[in-house]
């Protein structure tokens, strides 16, 4: 009896706990069991449609084109003729098992990029035979298509998943693709879309049977949002033509807005070269080209003293501290002497000599010397000169120099703004204008990126604020509606002190350094500056050819278009950097280049600065570099 009762206590507590777990799996987990680790479920991805990219006149940036990838799912393969599915493939049996290999330590159950992206003649041959392979199949896949041969260090570029990233990842997995700069990352999570997920139950043959508890745990795709960019890519590519067989940056900003209009590095690459089974290949040569350097963006990244633009922002400071006025003069005998000895002397080349030299004229002619009293009054008003310096930093850091601006691209360089600190630390707090007397004319140790030029010409253009750079213009055709880039921002420069500024930038195309390159019926307003290079050579120092610089806004009533070039290695700014300045100018605003300049045009389109850059790739390491 007692035995009896034993067996049916047995049988009723395995049932309980039978029917408690089958509670747990199918009640209690229900919908939000994971079937994932289920071998007999077989995942199915159905990717959406990346979302596109155009400019701000709505011209395709970035399309789309359909691709093919032999996935495979380690844990469902099976024997096969390894011989004959390496043919089908066209790798060697090598390859098959160091791409399995891989597969296996990613996830042996999860699905894993075996072969991407598979020329369409070899996937229509391979879908008939791929039935024969167990655990493999064909996954389609969006790719990226540029019908532009421009802005790749604007767009940037997908590529795959690494497994790092996919183990960590609630969303991705080994393979798939992901934005990895520019646009592309930035705005990866607009442009991806939602994938969708199929999920089908298998038989103990390996064969799918229908869909896993009828379609309860599957998803439809959806599809990425469309991006417009403030880009101008009319404007753009003119500019990389321009700057073809030459070194640097251009950047164009809508100063009523910040809409970045042209972001231009130089050398730069075709985007296509990252696309498709090229693209490893590819990216090797560029991304170690260390020489031209054409995957580094140098509008945003690469740090230049500004040289003598920045002349501008010394006379905005002296203008708001009281040291200077319109009418204020200061003698120019060739440059400035700021010491005792021969070598303490600031050459100039403004061409005038021992004649009393006002603001407007100092700028139009780029006098060291005037600029070079007036830091000095700036540094030692109150016969202060650590804190005198930071009352300086604190002006110049408002137009957002030595800082990263916000702007919404992944690179950036903050450049460098000194402070009383840095000095001090230095100079063991012994030292006053004098000693850094070279940051009157944008020279010593402050360094610009191109951005921030073209951002502090906006600041200048617009007498007092600017908005935060940007290259998103609209996510679905729809205005964003950020804050961060449609709220003005102060400097510390009051309205009217900008005036006098401007009509000095005026003349310098009129009468001044770019008069050369005036442009009829546009009013330019500008600054040339040239930036000095050295190389040290065994312990001596040996100059090289100038960087070319250019800042400019037109026109000079309600500005359209503010602008910052750099041309690495080109000579006074007033021989390349001003002709490309106008001619961008013009182009942007008149849609063309008119019959009086397409001399301008064609010397700069021929112009190389090759042989240059071959030369001082010839150099040793250690370069230093200055301004005048």
């Amino acid at each position: 009896m007692q035995r009896s009762f034993l067996l049916y206590f047995l049988i009723t507590l395995v049932g309980v706990v039978f029917i408690g777990r089958l509670f747990q799996l199918q009640i209690v987990r229900g919908v939000n069991y994971n079937p994932i680790r289920n071998s007999a479920v077989k995942i199915q991805y159905d990717y959406p449609e990346r979302g596109y990219i155009y400019d701000r006149n709505r011209k395709l940036l970035v399309a789309n084109e359909l691709s093919y990838d032999v996935m495979v799912q380690p844990n469902q393969v099976k024997s096969i003729d390894t011989l004959e599915f390496c043919n089908l493939l066209k790798i060697d049996k090598k390859s098959f098992l160091k791409r399995l290999d891989k597969a296996k330590k990613y996830a042996s159950y999860l699905p894993s990029v075996f072969l991407k992206q598979l020329a369409k003649e070899d996937f229509a041959y391979l879908q008939e035979k791929l039935h024969k392979y167990q655990g493999f199949y064909i996954q389609k896949r969006i790719i990226r298509e540029y019908p532009f041969n421009a802005a790749a260090n604007v767009l940037g570029y997908i590529g795959e998943v690494s497994e790092a990233i996919a183990i960590k990842s609630n969303y991705y997995e080994a393979g798939e693709l992901i934005g990895k700069d520019g646009i592309e990352r930035q705005y990866e999570s607009f442009l991806r879309g939602e994938k969708g997920k199929k999920y089908l139950q298998r038989n103990n043959l390996n064969k799918v049977t229908g869909s896993y508890k009828n379609g309860v745990f599957d998803t439809l795709p959806e599809n990425g949002k469309d991006l417009t960019l403030t880009l101008d890519i009319d404007l753009q590519r003119y500019g990389q033509k321009l700057m073809s067989g030459k070194r640097g940056g251009i950047v164009a900003i809508e100063p009523a807005t910040g809409e970045i209009l042209a972001l231009i590095t130089a050398p730069s690459y075709n985007p296509n070269m990252l696309v498709g089974r090229k693209r490893s290949k590819n990216s090797v040569l560029l991304f170690n080209d260390t020489v031209s350097k054409p995957s580094f963006d140098r509008g945003l990244l690469a740090a230049y003293p500004p040289g003598s633009p920045f002349k501008m922002m010394n006379a905005l400071i002296g203008l708001q501290e009281g040291v200077i006025n319109e009418k204020t003069h200061f003698f120019c005998y060739n440059g400035y002497k700021y010491g005792r000895s021969k070598d303490a002397f600031m050459g100039c080349h403004c061409g005038i000599y021992a004649k009393p030299i006002r603001l407007k004229t100092a700028i139009a002619r780029s006098c060291n010397s005037y600029f070079s009293n007036t830091y000095k009054r700036i540094v030692e008003k109150d016969n202060k000169p650590s804190a005198g310096l930071d009352n300086w930093h604190k002006h110049v850091t408002s137009f957002g120099l030595g800082n990263y601006l916000g702007y919404d691209l992944p690179a950036g360089s903050p450049g460098l703004i000194p402070d009383g600190k840095y000095y001090d630390k230095w100079y063991k707090y012994s030292w006053n204008a004098s000693t850094n007397i070279s940051n009157a004319i944008g020279q010593g140790e402050i360094l610009t990126t191109p951005i921030q030029l073209a951002n502090f010409t906006a600041a200048i253009a617009n007498k007092g604020f600017f908005y935060t750079p940007h290259i998103l213009k609209e996510v679905s055709k729809k205005p964003i509606d950020n804050p961060k880039y449609t709220t003005p921002k102060q400097t510390t420069i009051d309205s009217k002190h900008f005036s006098p500024v401007i009509e000095a930038m005026h003349q310098v195309f009129k009468t001044g350094t770019g008069k050369w390159s005036q442009v009829d019926g546009i009013d330019i307003c500008g600054k040339t500056g040239t930036a000095e290079n050295f190389a040290i050579i065994d312990d001596q120092k040996i100059q090289l050819p100038d960087h070319s610089i250019l800042v400019a806004f037109a026109p000079k009533k309600n500005p359209k278009i503010a602008l910052a070039i750099f041309v690495e290695n080109g000579g006074y700014g007033s021989t390349i950097a001003a002709p490309i300045t106008s001619l961008m100018i013009e182009k942007y605003l008149n849609g063309k280049i008119s019959d009086k300049n397409r001399y301008r045009e064609k010397n700069m389109l021929n112009l190389s600065l090759e042989d240059i850059y071959a030369k001082l790739n010839q150099k040793p390491e250690g370069f230093a570099s200055g301004t005048k």
